[in-house]
């Protein structure tokens, strides 16, 4: 009876686990990233770590001791590379860690659960709303023209970007006359967008800003301020 009482509480807790990480892969982050590669692996990770959890979890008295060597395992295996995983996926990895172990935690009353996990995808749908910052954006720009003061520099991102919050120069180079800069700044209302028909310096530029989007790398080759194309 109590082998049966304790498997249908895993079974519990596994639904709850299953319906809170579906509802934030695909109800929260692939609408939102399109990244469908990432999926697989936070689904993976998700069920995974509960499993292992539930599994440590019900050993008895040395359960605890078990766990804390399994997570430390686990979570030793787990490695996120920047250059690979933007931010806010690496939030979304987390997260479906988290679920993983709150689920999983046979100790842990359903209902709590239940609400930890309700809090936890609360707060990552409001965080990464699109709505929330939707003008900043990212990019990497490559000028073919190096900028000697920070003024000159702020009006060509400004004209050919937006309105720079926080760039930094990242190279400079004299021999080719060109400099790239890291910039984040805020993209201008649609009506006010540069690089349409009519508008100045419609020509200079070879991107769509949107493009870069959540810090996507954008290369741009710009020419200088009022300057003629090289």
């Amino acid at each position: 009876m109590d082998s049966t009482e304790n498997l249908g509480l895993i079974a519990a807790h596994l639904g709850l686990d299953l319906l809170a990480v579906t509802l934030l892969t695909f109800g929260v982050f692939h609408p939102r990233h399109r990244r469908r590669e990432l999926v697989p692996a936070y689904l993976a990770l998700n069920v995974a770590l509960f499993a292992v959890v539930a599994a440590l979890g019900s050993v008895g008295n040395d359960g605890g001791l078990a766990l804390g060597f399994g997570l430390f395992g686990v979570l030793s295996i787990v490695r996120l590379r920047s250059d690979a995983v933007q931010h806010q996926e690496v939030a979304y990895y987390f997260t479906t860690l988290v679920l993983g172990l709150l689920c999983g935690l046979p100790g842990l009353g359903l209902g709590v659960a239940a609400g930890l996990a309700g809090i936890l995808l609360l707060v990552m749908y409001v965080a990464d709303h699109p709505r929330l910052y939707a003008r900043e954006r990212r990019a990497v720009v490559t000028l073919d023209v190096v900028h000697r003061d920070t003024g000159a520099l702020r009006a060509d991102l400004a004209r050919r970007l937006g309105e720079p919050l926080r760039w930094t120069v990242r190279e400079v180079d004299y021999v080719r006359d060109l400099m790239v800069v890291d910039v984040r700044y805020r993209e201008p209302e649609p009506q006010a967008r540069p690089g349409r028909p009519g508008s100045d310096g419609a020509a200079d530029i070879a991107w769509e800003p949107a493009a870069a989007g959540n810090g996507a790398r954008v290369a741009v080759t710009a020419t200088a301020v009022n300057g003629p194309a090289r």
